[in-house]
């Protein structure tokens, strides 16, 4: 017993168990100052928030989660069954076409619709030559408004994960189904979606986070919740300990959903015979070829196809007005910046971690990878606020610069930086690192001979992950850019908030294309496999 407790002292204590303690503790910035700042709010300033603003940011943030589920549940399911279980033509396109959406980000997808259903927009005309002159237009400045954005933004967590659930499941259950007399729909309701339940509780999992953690389509919808209501009450009202309040209630409802979502999908484990055959396609007639892309097509239309022609054709008008000029790539060069500085600084910092983590496995390097992963559960405003807090009472000459912008990002991107890199230390033995040494190799070059070499392939598809969702974000940016240090996302805010149509597009389109080696990845294992 003393043996093993000496030994796990002894790994904490090596370079590796302090760098990550180190990282961890940086990493919990943030939520430490958060809680802090929320307890010193008295009880009647908590009386105050409840009375005033507590049960309609709750009300509206809970139904914008439920109404965004339940559409991404629709969209993503549906999609995903169609394409794993009907062969048509044109089926690999409707796969990329159903995934592009993720390139948007939602206050790119709120900025296009309420231009697309203005009077003048194109929707809006069209609408009008439906019903009328005089007809209303739908709003977005509402629930359902809110929430049709944010369900074509995120229905493709939903479908990515159950396409590839449906396609390593296997059919036996469903012919047995069949055979006892059960018809399509009884076998789909009663069988199939049943053993979807845990790729489908995934999903639905990363889209209510995004939704909780959405600030750009919010604001832009003027909707208020909770992370609107801290951006608020930090950039308007000037009040830390009630942004802390509510950023503490936020959190606390994230990693109630958290829990509870882990608690539920283990329990809906499935089990399957290993000689079973698993599904394939099946013809589809051309009556059902029309109807699938009739759906598909709709679906792809409003979620990709309608938000990229407006962005081009918008895009090209401020190209024959000279609109995209110097300025414009310089604050595509500031996006850069802060994307390469962010990954480069969140690969290193994550390392540490998940090699301490891939060679321990114990109780404390887990709770180190859960430490790493609070950017996850934090929205961007949460997090600009810790950050704010703690270089404004710790590190004051830093307040303003591009230091305190980079490590806010390296903080909310970090969980993708870990994961990666931990999937590829999975893969060294304690051999490879032994006979490193036996060769006479120190500490700092087997890392650098044989280690990271191993690693390379993590390493890169952390790197590019958190490059591009740090080209994309936007709150953060707000609150902690350098005066006059303006991104794409901070430029599509403003010129949004004017009108600017002709501005916004490019910033816009270059956002997608940028985004769009996010895509690669993701799609790795669908292209192998089809190529195997």
């Amino acid at each position: 017993m003393q043996a093993s407790i000496a030994n796990q002292l002894r790994s904490h204590l090596s370079s590796r168990g302090l760098l990550s303690l180190l990282v961890v503790a940086v990493a919990a910035i943030p939520l430490l100052f958060v809680i802090s700042h929320s307890w010193q709010l008295s009880t009647e300033r908590w009386l105050g928030l409840w009375s005033s603003r507590l049960p309609g940011l709750i009300w509206n943030t809970l139904s914008l989660a439920i109404w965004v589920a339940v559409g991404s549940f629709a969209l993503g399911v549906s999609a995903a069954w169609l394409i794993v279980k009907r062969e048509f033509i044109g089926r690999r396109l409707a796969i990329w076409l159903l995934v592009l959406p993720l390139t948007i980000p939602t206050y790119v997808f709120a900025h296009i619709y309420t231009s697309l259903l203005d009077s003048n927009g194109w929707l809006g005309r069209f609408w009008q030559y439906l019903f009328g002159a005089g007809a209303d237009i739908p709003e977005l400045y509402n629930l359902v408004g809110v929430s049709f954005v944010l369900s074509l933004a995120g229905f493709s967590y939903v479908f990515l994960l159950v396409r590839d659930a449906l396609s390593h499941t296997h059919q036996n259950l469903e012919e047995a189904a069949r055979i006892q007399g059960a018809g399509p729909r009884r076998v789909f309701w009663q069988v199939s979606l049943p053993l979807l339940r845990p790729a489908i509780a995934a999903g639905l999992a990363l889209v209510v986070l995004h939704v909780l953690s959405d600030f750009g389509a919010v604001s832009m919808l003027r909707y208020q919740t909770f992370t609107l209501s801290i951006y608020l009450q930090m950039n308007v009202r000037f009040d830390s300990q009630a942004a802390a309040g509510l950023s503490f209630i936020l959190v606390c409802f994230s990693l109630t959903f958290l829990v509870l979502e882990r608690f539920f999908r283990k329990r809906q484990r499935f089990y399957s015979n290993a000689q079973s055959r698993k599904v394939e396609p099946q013809p589809a007639t051309p009556l059902e070829q029309v109807l699938i892309w009739l759906w598909l097509g709709l679906i792809s239309l409003f979620a990709f196809l309608l938000p990229l022609a407006w962005m081009l054709v918008w895009s090209w008008e401020a190209w024959l007005s000279d609109l995209i000029n110097a300025a414009f790539w310089g604050y595509v060069g500031n996006s850069l910046l802060v994307s390469l500085l962010a990954a480069s600084v969140a690969v290193v910092a994550a390392l540490p971690v998940a090699l301490y983590h891939a060679k321990q496995r114990n109780m404390l390097s887990q709770s180190y990878v859960h430490m790493a992963g609070i950017g996850f559960v934090l929205p961007g405003p949460v997090i600009a606020l810790g950050i704010l807090s703690f270089v404004l009472a710790v590190l004051p000459n830093l307040y303003g610069t591009l230091l305190v912008l980079v490590l806010a990002m390296v903080i909310r991107f970090l969980p993708l930086a870990v994961q990666s890199q931990e999937s590829a230390a999975q893969q060294l033995t304690p051999s490879i690192e032994q006979a490193g040494r036996s060769l006479g190799a120190g500490p700092l070059r087997n890392l650098r001979q044989v280690i990271l070499p191993m690693m390379r392939g993590g390493m890169i598809s952390a790197w590019v992950l958190v490059f591009i969702d740090t080209l994309k974000e936007l709150p953060a940016t707000l609150l902690l850019r350098p005066t006059g240090f303006d991104t794409l996302p901070v430029r599509i805010w403003i010129e949004a908030s004017e009108e600017m149509l002709e501005l916004a597009a490019p910033a816009a389109l270059m956002l997608v294309i940028g985004t769009l080696p996010i895509l690669w990845f993701l799609m790795r294992p669908t292209r192998h496999a089809q190529h195997g």
